[in-house]
């Protein structure tokens, strides 16, 4: 179906999940260290609780038959073929959209003196901070320029996996993988300097025609790239849907310390009044299922839809949380609002099962019965 289904999603997890899931998410941000609750005494506190097991479960049995009556019913048709016709519509926007969602924080990373994550500082990483400024200002203006964008997507993976070996706290910042992976696809689309360049450089005759030194051998290896851009959706998929199951599960069932911490600081049991325990598992859970349903493209737009409303509250109602942590985020979401589930996704695949006459009629990209 559609992202129309972001309601029903919304109305299981808001007890549970909206105010801390990126709260939650960065907690090596916003808080000092763990402290040293385990993940057994987190689950046995909320397997002792009968309304937080009833909560849980009747939270996930809710999103379930949700989601089966939406499919069932599928209602509004038309409304969300149009709007999937316009969303798609702006296709072209795509590598403009990426390249700031992943130049803009890589600038402000180097500004600031981080690697990608905030938890990943040059003196954390054993790395000479002039070095990760000079990466992350560099590469970032290339990119948000648009000016050999491909290679500066290729610097970026390259600086992204060696800061990954150096350390794992890079995982907090998974979504530069696919978002710089995306852009090597995509190349520097328009508006962007390679797109000015190369109708310079297309026009015979003219002067920067005859000095252009990386036209010949540079194009083609661009031609083959963008011939794949329609593993784009793909990508961006299934990178966020791993960030989001991290998250969920490592940084918070597995480490709930910290998370537990979040919520003290700031006083969530006052938003929501139930157990931090309850908020942690809670948060975890819903991240996960997010997660998953991304990774397998389901109700992707939908999906998408819950995340941006989760990264807003985070992002007013935490005061201390890095805004520039969110930019990526914000950005590769964003592009999925756009394609949609895309190739090998559940969405694409209950399309066809379920799509009807006037999805046939309308030829869009997206059927008329699709599930995102």
């Amino acid at each position: 179906m559609t992202r129309h289904i972001a309601p029903a999603a919304a109305a299981v997890g808001v007890l549970l999940a909206v105010v801390p899931d990126r709260a939650l998410a960065h907690v090596r941000y916003v808080t000092p260290g763990d402290g040293g609750e385990r993940a057994a005494e987190l689950l046995a506190a909320v397997a002792a609780d009968p309304l937080a097991l009833a909560l849980l479960f009747g939270g996930g049995a809710g999103a379930v038959v949700a989601g089966a009556g939406w499919l069932r019913l599928r209602p509004f048709r038309l409304d969300l073929a149009v709007l999937r016709r316009t969303l798609r519509s702006y296709d072209d926007l795509l590598p403009w959209l990426a390249r700031l969602a992943i130049g803009l924080p890589m600038v402000g990373a180097g500004f600031t003196g981080y690697l990608f994550s905030p938890a990943a500082t040059a003196d954390f990483l054993g790395l000479p901070g002039a070095l990760v400024r000079l990466f992350g200002i560099g590469v970032g203006f290339l990119l948000v320029f648009g000016f050999a964008t491909r290679l500066a997507a290729a610097i970026g993976l390259f600086g992204y996996l060696v800061g990954l070996l150096l350390s794992p706290a890079l995982l907090l910042a998974f979504e530069f993988l696919p978002g710089l992976l995306a852009i090597l696809l995509l190349g520097g689309g328009r508006p962007s300097a390679d797109h000015v360049f190369s109708r310079m450089s297309a026009v015979g005759g003219t002067v920067y025609q005859r000095i252009d030194p990386i036209r010949e051998t540079l194009a083609p290896i661009g031609e083959r790239l963008a011939a794949r851009d329609e593993l784009v959706p793909v990508i961006v998929r299934v990178g966020l849907g791993f960030s989001f199951v991290y998250l969920g599960v490592v940084q918070k069932l597995l480490m709930p310390g910290q998370a537990l911490g979040v919520v003290a600081k700031y006083d969530l049991t006052a938003v929501v009044p139930v157990s931090p325990e309850l908020w942690v598992v809670g948060a975890a859970l819903t991240e996960a299922a997010l997660g998953i349903a991304l990774a397998f493209g389901l109700f992707t737009r939908a999906g998408c839809g819950v995340a941006i409303l989760m990264f807003t509250t985070t992002l007013f109602g935490l005061p201390d949380d890095p805004v520039m942590a969110h930019v990526s985020l914000f950005g590769l979401v964003s592009v999925l609002v756009i394609t949609g589930g895309g190739a090998y996704s559940l969405d694409r695949w209950l399309a066809e099962r379920l799509g009807d006459e006037s999805g046939r009629q309308q030829r869009t990209d997206e059927p008329t019965a699709t599930a995102d």
